[in-house]
C-alpha cells in the first residue's frame, strides 16, 4: 500500500508528494479525506525507522564511494586505520578481561 511515488493529480500536470495536500479542493468531504491520506503518510514516512535507516546508509555509502573515487589511496590508509584500531580495542578488552 505504500510507496514512494508521488501523487498525480488529475486537474494539473504537477504532481504532489505525498504528504501534501493540493490546494482547490471545494469539497468538505473530499478535503477532509486528503488530508486524513496526507497526515497517515506523513506519519508512516516518520514512523518507518528501518526505510529511514536504509535511506541514511545508501547516502553514507555513496559519499564514501564518492571519497574512495577521488582519493583511493587516503581511504586506503583510513581503512587500514580503522582495521588497526578495532583490532587494538578488541586485543584490550580480551587482555582486561583474562586479568
Amino acid at each position: 500500500m505504500s510507496s514512494d511515488a508521488p501523487v498525480p493529480l488529475s486537474k494539473n500536470s504537477v504532481a504532489l508528494p505525498r504528504t501534501a495536500v493540493p490546494l482547490g479542493i471545494g469539497d468538505p468531504v473530499e478535503q477532509a479525506r486528503t488530508e486524513l491520506k496526507a497526515a497517515l503518510a506523513a506519519i508512516e514516512e516518520k514512523a518507518n525507522v528501518p526505510r529511514r535507516v536504509e535511506r541514511v546508509l545508501d547516502e553514507r555509502i555513496e559519499q564514501a564511494r564518492a571519497f574512495n573515487r577521488r582519493n583511493p589511496a587516503l581511504t586506503a590508509v583510513a581503512v587500514i586505520a580503522g582495521a588497526a584500531a578495532i583490532g587494538a580495542a578488541v586485543w584490550g578488552f580480551v587482555r582486561l578481561y583474562t586479568r
